[in-house]
C-alpha cells in the first residue's frame, strides 16, 4: 500500500506548507505585537495577565500552585486560575523554565508562553487538514473546510496569547481526527491511543469543552453497532476490548490531577466549589453579582441584552478585551456563509451506491449537534450563574463540527447534486457546476482576505498605537 505522502500530489503538499506558514506567520504577528504590560489595556488579550501568573509560577518553582496561593490570585475577584485544569499552563511553564536557563527577561518568557499557543495552533491546523482529507474527496472543499476552521479571525486569535483555549481547540481536532480515522479504518490501537490522547488533553485543559468528550464517547459506542442481514447488531466484545484500552489510558492520564484536587480541596476534585469559597473569602462582592444571585430571570439576560448577537460576532472576530472588532462587511459575509451552508445541508441528495445505516447516521449527527451545542449551553449557564460574558471563545470547542456542516452544505450547493437534471435544464448543469466551483474558490479567497484585513488593518494599528509591544 502506498504511503499517505505518495498518495498526495506535489501541488497539495505545496498548498499544505503555504496554509501552515500563513497561519503561523499571522499568529506570530499578533503574538508579538499585542501589548505585554502586566496590566490589562484596551488591546490586551483577554485575561492573559491573570492566566500568565499560573504559567510564571510553574516556571519559577517547578511545581503546580495551590489555587489559594496569593501569588496567582486575581485582584478584586479573589480567585485564581489555579483552581481550574492547568495542562496548558504546565506546558507553558516548563517550556518557559527551559528558556529561563538562558535568559531572565520577563518579556522573552511571556513571548515563550505565547508561542506555545502559536505552535499548538499550527499543530491543530495540520490535524484539521488531516480531517479534511478523510471527509472531503475534492481538494477545493478540503481547503474550504481548512480555511473556514483555521482562518476564521477568532480561531487564529485564540492561538496568539496565554490561555487554555488554544490547547483545548487542539484537543478537539485530535479527537475529531481520531474518530474520522476510526470510522474509516476501525478502532486500531493507534486510533484508540489518538482518541485517548485527545480526551486527556481536553479533560485537563477546559471544562467548557467536556461536551466534546461526551460526544466522542457516544460516537465510539455507536461505531460498534453494525448492520447485518438488514438488522442492527452490536459487537460488545470488540467494544469492551477497545474501550478498556482507551479508558485505562485516559484514567492514567487524568486521574493524578483530579486526585490531587480532591486531596487539596477536601474532596472537591473539580475545584469549582473551592473556587467560589476562595472568591467569597478574598474577593469584592460586586465582582460576583450574577443575574442568578440578583434573582433576574434567564430570559431577561438573553433577550433584554444583545447576548446572542454579541456571542455570534465575537465568535467571528473580537480581538483584545472584546475591544477590536472587524468591519461590518466581515460579520455580514460570515453570517451569510454560515446560513447558506447550514441551509445547504437541508437540500435533497442522491443516495450513494451501497449506502445504508440511516438510523446510525441520525445518531451520529445527533452527537455532532451535541458537540456544537454543549459549549453554548455551558456558556449561557456560566454567564447567568457567575459572570455575564458573551465571548465567542467560550463556544469555540464546537467549531470543527459546526464548520463541517457549513462546508458540507456549501459543497451540496456547489456540486448541484440536488439540481433536476432533466429536459432543458440538463444542458445548464455543466455551466452551473463551473459557477459552483468558482464560488468555492471565491469563498476561500474572501476568507483569506478578510483575515489579513482583520490582522493588519484592524488589530495591528491598535497595538502600535497603544504601545507596550515588541
Amino acid at each position: 500500500m502506498k504511503s499517505e505522502r505518495e498518495k498526495t500530489p506535489k501541488r497539495e503538499w505545496i498548498l499544505l506548507v503555504l496554509y501552515l506558514a500563513v497561519f503561523f506567520g499571522l499568529a506570530s504577528v499578533i503574538a508579538l505585537l499585542q501589548p505585554h504590560a502586566d496590566y490589562p489595556s484596551f488591546g490586551h488579550p483577554p485575561d492573559e495577565p491573570s492566566r500568565y501568573l499560573v504559567s510564571r509560577y510553574i516556571c519559577r518553582y517547578g511545581r503546580l500552585p495551590n489555587g489559594y496561593d496569593e501569588e496567582i490570585r486575581i485582584r478584586g475577584y479573589g480567585i485564581s486560575y489555579g483552581f481550574y485544569t492547568m495542562l496548558p499552563y504546565i506546558v507553558q511553564g516548563f517550556v518557559m523554565r527551559f528558556v529561563n536557563l538562558f535568559t531572565d527577561s520577563e518579556l522573552i518568557l511571556l513571548y515563550t508562553a505565547r508561542f506555545v499557543s502559536v505552535c499548538t495552533g499550527t499543530a491543530m491546523a495540520a490535524l484539521v487538514y488531516g480531517i479534511s482529507r478523510r471527509i472531503f474527496k475534492e481538494s477545493r472543499f478540503r481547503w474550504l473546510f481548512c480555511v473556514l476552521v483555521m482562518y476564521l479571525p477568532q480561531s487564529l486569535f485564540l492561538h496568539t496569547y496565554v490561555n487554555t483555549d488554544s490547547m483545548v481547540m487542539f484537543s478537539t481536532a485530535l479527537i475529531a481526527y481520531a474518530l474520522v480515522r476510526a470510522y474509516g479504518e476501525g478502532f486500531t490501537v493507534l486510533n484508540c491511543l489518538l482518541l485517548a490522547g485527545g480526551i486527556i488533553i481536553c479533560a485537563l485543559s477546559y471544562y467548557n469543552a467536556y461536551g466534546c468528550i461526551l460526544s466522542s464517547i457516544i460516537l465510539f459506542l455507536l461505531f460498534f453497532a453494525v448492520q447485518k442481514e438488514g438488522r442492527l447488531q452490536y459487537d460488545f466484545k470488540e467494544m469492551l476490548k477497545r474501550g478498556s484500552l482507551i479508558a485505562v489510558v485516559v484514567l492514567l492520564g487524568i486521574g493524578w490531577y483530579f486526585i490531587r484536587n480532591a486531596v487539596l480541596y477536601e474532596g472537591d476534585f473539580l475545584g469549582l466549589e473551592t473556587l467560589k469559597k476562595c472568591g467569597e473569602m478574598y474577593g469584592n462582592p460586586p465582582y460576583f453579582s450574577s443575574y442568578a444571585a440578583r434573582g433576574i430571570p434567564l430570559s431577561n439576560m438573553l433577550f433584554d441584552n444583545p447576548y446572542f448577537l454579541g456571542l455570534i460576532n465575537s465568535f467571528i472576530a473580537s480581538y483584545g478585551v472584546m475591544s477590536i472588532y472587524a468591519g461590518s462587511r466581515t460579520y455580514l459575509f460570515y453570517k451569510l456563509i454560515f446560513l447558506t451552508g447550514l441551509l445547504g445541508g437541508l437540500l435533497p441528495r442522491k443516495k450513494e451506491v451501497g449506502e445504508s445505516g440511516c438510523v446510525k447516521k441520525l445518531f451520529i449527527h445527533a452527537c455532532l449537534l451535541l458537540w456544537i451545542l454543549m459549549p453554548v449551553v455551558l456558556c449561557i449557564y456560566y454567564a447567568y450563574t457567575m459572570d455575564y460574558q458573551y465571548q465567542g471563545r467560550y463556544v469555540m470547542p464546537g467549531l470543527i463540527p459546526f464548520m463541517y456542516y457549513v462546508a458540507a452544505g456549501l459543497k451540496r450547493w456547489a456540486d448541484f447534486s440536488w439540481f433536476p437534471s432533466m429536459g432543458r435544464l440538463q444542458g445548464a448543469l455543466p455551466v452551473l457546476k463551473k459557477l459552483g466551483m468558482a464560488a468555492c474558490y471565491g469563498t476561500i479567497a474572501v476568507v483569506i482576505i478578510l483575515l489579513f484585513r482583520m490582522v493588519f488593518l484592524r488589530a495591528v494599528p491598535v497595538y502600535l498605537q497603544i504601545g507596550y509591544v515588541l
